[in-house]
């Protein structure tokens, strides 16, 4: 877990540049409890987290995830109201897990400068579902999507898997891409399911095959033969080229790893499309917890020139994944790429503001490891090891702000 207080010496200093959640005393670190946490932000934003008035407007995740709007649905919702101190750029965008634990999201907003989230789920956009929440201040008119549109459906999108696929499995969508994938053992006990009834499985035995189907994301690959997706096939599910994650000693765990934990690029892009217009010759991008540059595809896949990225990831595969989509696509702005979160001090944010003009856009989403219903051990929310880097996230976004 990251740790980082910001120098006291910069000009307008109230305390804000310290990480929300710690102070420091006698060269030791401390973490704050919830109360003073909740004590640091009512100063900030003159309002407590447990108000009644603040309580009484909490957000809720909307069935169908649907946001602000999706392509050609006119019926669906299309405005919302930011708050004044927040239109405008800088623009940031943030991402996590839609489902959370109780109050996550209206923790999140509160520290978001109260901007509702939009949740939207990626099967609208593709043919995986990917439930997940966006705070952001960008505008929501005249978006569009990338092009051409991708496969929606399974049989689409893996048109191979038609020939196999029985009358009996009604999925016409994937379910959320995992970190990980079903095992032999598994995908052996399925088929053997299927073949001892000669593929017509008594009703009780295909709700066991489909709830694995669901649980796994398998697909049909042969005659009675279930198999979890490769990375190859994962890839454009979430908008990336294809081979993105392959190569350069990349394992076929690190790459499915790597696609779970990133952004769904068609789903990310539709919402940064606004951009294109505002920012024609190009854009200085803050991306933190870049991943394998789910961020950064979407904006060059929306032919929007990167002229500075300051990409902050820890994990040394996405970086060097990063690193070689840059090469490969003949990127001419500069990459700089940062290990972890605590190496970007506010002397080096303050000298690469000068050196750029400040920062376009402040991109990213934080750990959602004690925030996803996959987690039985650790779900502790923000308060949880690795999910706490959120602060993070804020400290940098409230001081380039």
């Amino acid at each position: 877990c990251y740790r980082d207080t910001m120098e006291s010496d910069i000009p307008g200093y109230d305390g804000r540049m310290k990480r929300i959640g710690e102070s420091s005393s006698c060269g030791r670190k401390k973490r704050y409890n919830a109360d003073e946490r909740n004590s640091v932000l009512k100063r900030q934003r003159g309002y407590d987290l447990d108000d009644n008035a603040v309580r009484s407007h909490l957000w809720k995740t909307s069935n169908p995830m649907t946001g602000f709007g999706l392509p050609n649905e006119p019926n669906v919702r299309r405005f919302r109201k930011l708050p004044d101190t927040v239109i405008g750029p800088p623009f940031f965008y943030y991402e996590n897990v839609a489902l959370t634990p109780k109050g996550v999201w209206e923790t999140i907003s509160r520290f978001l400068y109260d901007i509702e989230p939009e949740f939207v789920d990626s099967k609208y956009f593709s043919a995986a579902a990917r439930k997940r929440g966006y705070i952001h201040n960008l505008p929501i008119d005249n978006r569009f999507q990338l092009q051409p549109i991708p496969p929606l459906t399974i049989q689409e999108a893996l048109p191979y898997t038609r020939k196999w696929w029985p009358s009996w499995d009604p999925r016409k969508k994937l379910n959320c891409i995992n970190t990980c994938c079903a095992s032999a053992r598994l995908t052996d006990r399925l088929r053997k399911i299927v073949s001892d009834s000669e593929g017509t499985p008594s009703y009780a035995d295909q709700q066991i095959v489909l709830e694995q189907c669901r649980k796994w994301n398998l697909v049909w690959v042969g005659l009675h033969k279930l198999a979890p997706l490769e990375p190859d096939e994962i890839e454009p599910l979430l908008g990336f080229p294809k081979h993105h994650t392959r190569g350069g000693g990349v394992s076929r765990t690190e790459r499915l790893r790597a696609l779970g934990n990133s952004f769904q690029v068609d789903t990310v892009a539709y919402h940064l499309s606004v951009l294109k217009r505002m920012f024609p010759y190009g854009l200085n991008v803050l991306s933190l917890f870049s991943g394998i540059g789910g961020a950064e595809v979407a904006l060059h896949r929306l032919g929007i020139p990167l002229k500075n990225v300051v990409s902050i990831e820890i994990s040394e595969v996405s970086r060097n994944v990063l690193k070689n989509w840059w090469c490969e696509t003949g990127q001419k702005g500069r990459l700089i790429e940062i290990a972890n979160i605590e190496q970007l001090t506010s002397g080096k944010l303050e000298s690469m503001m000068g050196a750029f003009g400040g920062f376009d856009l402040v991109i990213g989403g934080s750990p959602c490891n004690n925030l996803t219903g996959s987690n039985r051990v650790s779900r502790d929310g923000l308060e949880g090891k690795h999910s706490s880097l959120f602060y993070d996230y804020f400290r940098i976004l409230d001081f380039v702000r």
